[in-house]
């Protein structure tokens, strides 16, 4: 039989170069937020870094949420052999 195909995400250093480069990238923009000017319409949204930390928080909301979810929706299963 032939090999099972390989995909670049099963090399452990492609996933270590996505790792750092999707920190990288957070970490870029970040720092642009230190030179960037915004007009907002509350003073909160204007401190550095507010819009990273709303979207981690709301990631995290996300997560926690669908856990709960899962509870409630979950079915048993053999459910669709009845």
């Amino acid at each position: 039989m032939s090999e099972p195909r390989k995909y670049w995400l099963d090399c452990e250093q492609n996933v270590t170069r996505l790792y750092r480069g999707l920190w990288a990238a957070g970490i870029g923009l970040l720092a642009l937020d230190l030179f960037l000017h915004r007009h907002e319409e509350f003073d909160f949204a204007a401190w550095f870094g507010f819009y990273a930390l709303f979207g981690f928080l709301a990631c995290v909301a996300l997560v926690l949420i669908a856990k709960r979810l899962r509870v409630l929706l979950m079915r048993p299963e053999d459910f669709y052999e009845r």
